[in-house]
């Protein structure tokens, strides 16, 4: 942060900036974009940028995560307030946005969880797959994102996307897993037909989300939309049941270890409240689970990279490589196992 020169940005362009000295701390948590609180003594914001150093191809655009936050406020879909983008790399490195700050509950570790009823855990449970089915019933066109991206072909697309990440990832340093390179053959032999096209997240999870300060069964506020794009929703669904599975290599990525024994849903009731609220054919589910698994082994790798390099700020890094190992080769099981061809390879 150059609090220097962002003093005057936020003065100039942030409701409610009064032009006092910024102070700002790194909101942990996060692996991927850096988040910040930002004060000026009298308000408090969230700002977001890029991280450090190795940053994937297409990935960390923050126009695109101001642009998504910003056309969802008035839909039914709860985002924080966005209140100013800058791509002017002068004013602090790199480009940024600023939003509000909502106050509410992030369950992220084993104790977080243990802080709530086991009533709560099931209204949470449901609020999680319902606010999923919100974003994916937006009418995207309606609040401005039309050619937010491109959904035909999707799927393949994102294999591809995916790969061409994981390259990357090798060259920066990242040591070879061999078992994502197959899992990128075999999803790519088997890309099942799409719904129609929504507004994807690409990142939905218990820990992505902000949960009221009161009522830990209400979602206050949908975070982290850096990867949002127009596709197939099903791909949304396979990563959230990803998190929420009880896999070691899952725990290792969020600290975050869902039982069911303390009232959260389990899978399959997970799976059932979702395609009573969207009606969409889920009989190639058991896809978009095994490409939600490669696609967080790419994602882990490149947060791997860059801990290799040096570039990564704060706690938790050091056995992302291990987490990549993991993941893949468990994906590769659950595939060589599944009744669909082409996973099997």
């Amino acid at each position: 942060m150059d609090l220097r020169r962002l003093r005057g940005w936020f003065a100039d362009q942030v409701p409610g900036a009064t032009g006092a000295p910024l102070a700002a701390t790194l909101i942990s948590g996060g692996k991927s974009n850096l988040t910040f609180s930002i004060t000026d003594g009298t308000s408090t914001w969230v700002l977001r940028r890029p991280p450090l150093g190795h940053v994937l191809p297409t990935a960390h655009d923050m126009a695109r995560e101001y642009r998504v936050i910003n056309a969802l406020g008035p839909t039914p879909v709860p985002v924080p307030e966005a209140y100013a983008f800058c791509d002017d790399v002068d004013v602090n490195g790199a480009p940024f946005y600023v939003m509000e700050q909502v106050d509410g509950r992030i369950l992220r570790t084993p104790a977080d969880l243990a802080t709530i009823s086991v009533d709560d855990a099931r209204r949470c449970s449901e609020q999680l797959v319902d606010v999923l089915a919100a974003i994916h019933q937006v009418d995207w066109a309606s609040v401005g994102l039309a050619d937010f991206g491109r959904p035909d072909g999707y799927l393949a697309r994102q294999v591809r996307r995916w790969n061409q990440q994981w390259e990357s990832s090798k060259e920066a340093g990242c040591p070879d897993v061999p078992a994502i390179t197959d899992l990128a053959r075999r999803l790519a032999a088997s890309v099942p037909t799409s719904p129609a096209p929504t507004i994807v997240h690409g990142d939905d999870r218990l820990d992505n989300t902000r949960l009221a300060l009161d009522d830990p069964g209400r979602v206050v506020a949908v975070l982290d939309w850096e990867m949002s794009t127009l596709g197939d929703p099903l791909a949304d669904l396979g990563l959230f049941l990803l998190y929420w599975g009880r896999d070691e290599a899952q725990a290792m990525v969020t600290g975050t270890t869902v039982d069911t024994d303390a009232g959260f849903l389990p899978v399959g009731a997970i799976i059932d409240r979702y395609a009573d609220a969207t009606g969409f054919d889920l009989a190639s589910l058991e896809w978009y689970e095994v490409f939600a698994a490669y696609k967080l082994a790419v994602i882990v790798a490149g947060i791997h990279a860059r801990f290799l390099m040096g570039l990564t700020r704060g706690d938790g890094f050091e056995g992302m490589g291990i987490v990549v190992e993991r993941l893949a080769e468990s994906a590769l099981q659950r595939a060589s196992a599944s009744p669909i061809a082409g996973l099997r390879g």
